[in-house]
Order: C-alpha cells, then structure tokens, then sequence
C-alpha cells in the first residue's frame, strides 16, 4: 500500500516539474518571439527604403497580433478610445443628431427627441454650411461629428441651409451629454399586449427596461413582446440585470468558462423581479447577437418565453478589456459563455483550422441536444433556435440601391417641402397614388446603375460558355430568348418592386415628422412577425403547449 502511495506522489511530483518544465520553456520561447518583433520593427524603421512612421508601424505590429485570433479580439488605440467609450456606454458630449453625407456635403439625417440639436430646431435635410469659422462643405461626416462633438456645457456655432426655406441660419448650441436610449420605442400593441424594442445593452439599458414594463404595466398588459431583432449585444451583466425582471431571484441565467484567473463565473439574478408569471414572446433574427442572445437563449431554457424568429447570429464569447501602453485598450476574448441548459451558442470555432470561407462552424455531426428546465430539447451548434421559426423577409436588390443612392431620402427631403401644411399621424399615414407617381417621376432622369442578379449571372453564362467553346447558334438563341424575358427597365422594376419602396418612402417621410419612434409605430401595425407574436399570447393554451411540449428544430 505504501509503495502505492509512493509512486502516485512520484508521479504527481514528475507531472508538476513537467508543468513547470513546459511553463519556463513557453515563456522562453514568447520572450524569444518579442525580442525578434522588436528587432524587425526596428529594422524596418531605421533601413526601410522609404520613411515609416513609427506609430503606423506599431499599430500594424497590433494588429498583426490579434488579426489571426477571432474577430472581436482586438486592440483599441488611445485615439479610438472615444468611440468604443459610446459602443460601451451610448454616452457623448455633443449636439445629438444622426449626420449622412451627400457628394461634398453633409446633412442633418436625424436631431434626436429631446437633444440639443432638436431643440435647436434642427431638421432631417438641413445641410452643415460652416462650424465655428471653419468652412464644413468638403469635410466627410466623420469631420463634421468630430467638430460638433465636445465637452458638455461648451458651446458650438454653426451655420445651416435650412431644408425648408433655402435660406442660411447661423445656430450657436450648448453640447450636453447625449445617451442614446436602449429602448427606443415601447408601447401597447393590441389587447393588453406590451411592446418594447430594446437594442442594444449599453450601461444602464436594464434599467430603460424595467422602466418600460413599469410603464407598460401601469397602462394594465398583461402579456409582453421583447424584440430583440438586431440587438448586436454589449455588456453582459445587462444581460443577467434584465433577466432578473421575470426570473426569481436567484435563479442561474449564465456562466462562463475560460483559461485565465478568475475567468470561470457562474451568474445569478440579483434583484427581487418585477413578473415572473406574464407570458412573454420573444423575436429574435441573424443578427440577434451575444447578450441578446443570453437573454432570449436563457428565456428559453427556463421555459420563460417563446422565441419567434431565425436563428440567431451565435456569438458565445466574453471580451474583457485590459489597458495597454500609451492609453490604448486590448478588448480580448477570455471565455465562452454557457446559458442555462449548459449549451454554448458560439457558432465558430476560432481555434482550429479554418475551411475554404476562412472560419469553421460546428459540423453537423457535432451538434449536442440538450434539455430546458422542463425537459424539451434544444440544441447548440451556433445560435439560439426560435420556437417558432419564420421565413426572413428581404429588400430586393433594386430598391436597396434606389436606397443607398440617396434617393429616397432626397424625396422625403422635397415632400417635406411641398407638403408642409400636410399633417403626419405616424400609425395612420400612407403614400397616396399621387404621392408615388411624383416619386416614379422623380427617377425618371436618375441613373440608377442597377443590373439584376439574373442579368449577372446570364452574363456570366455567356463569358463561361464563350471560354469553353461551348457557345453555338442554338445556346446564343436561347441565351438571347431568356435575356428578353428577364428584361425590366426601371418603370417596370418600379412597379415590381413599389411595395417595399412605398414602405421606404413612407418611412423617411415620418421619420422626418415623428421622430424614430413614429417609425416603430407606423411599421408595428404591419410587421408579421409581432403579428405572430401577438397570436401566440392571445392563445394561453398553445403558450403553454409550446413551453411544455415543443422540442426546436436541430438546425
């Protein structure tokens, strides 16, 4: 028995000098490669044939180092450090407008309800003249956000043409500190049923929720719709706060596991919840991403909610951020995070090697079941699956680039003028057929630059046929016969496509009058899948059915 015991210790001791061995020999080796890139850098500073700025030099050096990593690893200069400051916290001193730039000019594209440049009485389509004494016609949007930005309580001059008048308007505002809100827009939709748009998880958006339902509450729902569509995320420990609105106290939403000390973390819910009984439906989509993904995904596995929608984006890691010379900021990936049923949701493996599109996702074969705290089954393997799945509805390519031209703001801007005296009730406004005649004539002399996909690809057919010396009479015949029949100018596209463009074109023009939440309310009464959601909670035996019995999709 002692000689067993013996041996187990001798192992043991060998094991930890082979730990050490391996440890001294790794750190041996990073010492090695720092001094190498240093000695390259300062090669290439010093005998490089043409000058190198130092600081350039140093910043491709960074990002050299993580670039190979995954793609939320990253190093954040003392220059950037504003910018991630408003991603983390939807705070900055400034005037509060959205800015969009057209040829060598930038506009007011949206002055924030409430803001400096709103009370000011700046509109969407008045173009920035001069700020200060510096002349604002050739700077690019990031100029001109640059100069307007600045400590709050200082002021800043600028000179407009007005949209509406023509006429230039010298403006001097008092900056404050603009928070974007987490929930743009929350309202009653139906029956008792709570709406709250909630996008991003910036500092404090827990609370804008919390306040939301408070709100939504006193107003008597008694069944709730989260949208987290497009929610790309943002600090984590948001995540957990909101979750604790609808779970006991208590109750394990997340955890983490990763390699550094301090890096395995298990999280519960804090504080005494507001509901934990009214049914809530959730909307989620691809681009539902990291700490809305904690939220929908832990809803789900506790059986809290059912989620409507895609699959979401399945971004399963934890970034800390670390401070690094001269005041820059390494944002790093330090762990993955597991919801409650103990799936991850990471959809690519950052750590082997990659596949011909340069990422791997999790094979098939891979795929784990798992099971909700009341037995259905759910699965990783990259995002969370909806329990109830809808189609993505998409913009055809030819109103996206009517849109990206501009040109449907550029008609918003001349409604606006032309009908001033014209009243905008957001849930009530429509185009009328005049309205979109004006727009099809507003075109008629726009280059719009657009070819179809199917004209792309018959164009290609041909090349390729051509190449191979495939190409006869016949195939040019036929090739010819379906060109004609894929044919459509812009009047015909334009009656194609008028739907979704009408919806475009009706949206920038209550924009312009209702601010972003007029937006919300305009679309709501239209928007399919809150339709579903709504149909959903109004059938508390099918609510029920779905979080006692429905397993989702593999994948």
């Amino acid at each position: 028995m002692r000689r067993i015991k013996y041996w187990v210790i001798a192992l043991a001791g060998v094991g930890v000098i082979g730990l050490g061995t391996a440890a001294y020999r790794d750190d041996f080796r990073l010492g090695q490669n720092i001094e190498m890139m240093v000695n390259v850098m300062r090669v290439l500073y010093l005998y490089y044939v043409d000058p190198i700025d130092a600081d350039e030099l140093g910043k491709s050096a960074a990002a050299g180092l993580v670039g190979d990593l995954d793609p939320y690893t990253e190093l954040i200069h003392a220059d950037e450090n504003e910018q991630f400051e408003l991603m983390t916290t939807g705070k900055y001193g400034g005037i509060g407008a959205l800015i969009r730039q057209r040829n060598d000019t930038v506009f007011v594209a949206e002055p924030y309800r409430g803001t400096p440049s709103d009370r000011a009485g700046l509109k969407i389509g008045d173009a920035f003249l001069k700020i200060g004494d510096k002349d604002a016609i050739g700077l690019t949007t990031k100029g001109v956000s640059d100069a307007l930005k600045g400590d709050p309580g200082t002021s800043v001059e600028i000179t407009v043409r007005k949209l509406q008048t023509g006429a230039a308007e010298t403006l001097t505002i008092q900056r404050q500190v603009i928070e974007l809100p987490s929930v743009p827009y929350f309202g009653v939709v139906g029956d008792s049923v709570g709406y709250i748009h909630h996008a991003d998880f910036t500092e404090g958006s827990a609370d804008e929720v919390r306040r939301a339902f408070m709100a939504l509450k006193s107003q008597g729902i008694n069944r709730l719709i989260l949208d987290y569509r497009s929610n790309g995320g943002g600090i984590m420990q948001e995540a957990v706060a909101v979750l604790g609105l609808f779970v006991p106290r208590g109750t394990e939403v997340l955890s983490m596991r990763g390699r550094g000390a301090g890096m395995n973390k298990t999280y519960r819910t804090e504080t005494q919840p507001i509901d934990t009984q009214i049914p809530i439906a959730v909307l989620v989509d691809g681009r539902s991403a990291s700490a809305s993904e904690i939220v929908a995904g832990a809803l789900q596995d506790l059986d809290r909610g059912v989620l409507i929608g895609q699959r979401t984006f399945g971004k399963g890691l934890v970034q800390s951020t670390m401070p690094v010379t001269g005041g820059s900021t390494l944002k790093v990936t330090t762990a993955k995070y597991y919801i409650p049923s103990g799936r991850c949701i990471q959809a690519v493996d950052y750590s082997h090697q990659r596949d011909s599109i340069g990422v791997r996702t999790i094979p098939d074969s891979l795929i784990k079941e798992y099971r909700t705290a009341g037995g259905r089954r759910v699965y990783d393997g990259g995002g969370v699956m909806p329990d109830i799945r809808t189609e993505a509805e998409y913009n055809s390519r030819f109103a996206v680039v009517v849109y990206a031209k501009g040109f449907v703001d550029d008609f918003a801007d001349r409604w606006g003028v032309a009908n001033a005296g014209r009243d905008v009730v957001a849930t009530e406004f429509r185009l009328t057929e005049q309205d979109w005649n004006d727009f099809v004539a507003f075109l008629s002399d726009k280059d719009l630059g657009y070819r179809s996909a199917s004209d792309v690809a018959l164009d290609n057919l041909r090349r390729n046929a051509e190449y191979e010396r495939r190409m006869t009479d016949e195939i040019r015949a036929e090739l010819d016969k379906v060109a004609g029949l894929l044919t459509g100018d812009n009047a015909a596209n334009l009656k194609l496509y008028r739907t979704e463009l009408e919806e475009m074109l009706e949206n920038a023009i209550v924009l312009r009058r209702c601010h972003s939440a007029g937006v919300a309310e305009h679309n709501l009464p239209r928007d399919p899948e809150v339709a579903r959601a709504r149909g959903v909670l109004s059938d508390i035996a099918d609510y029920r059915r779905i979080l006692t019995e429905k397993d989702t999709d593999r994948k």
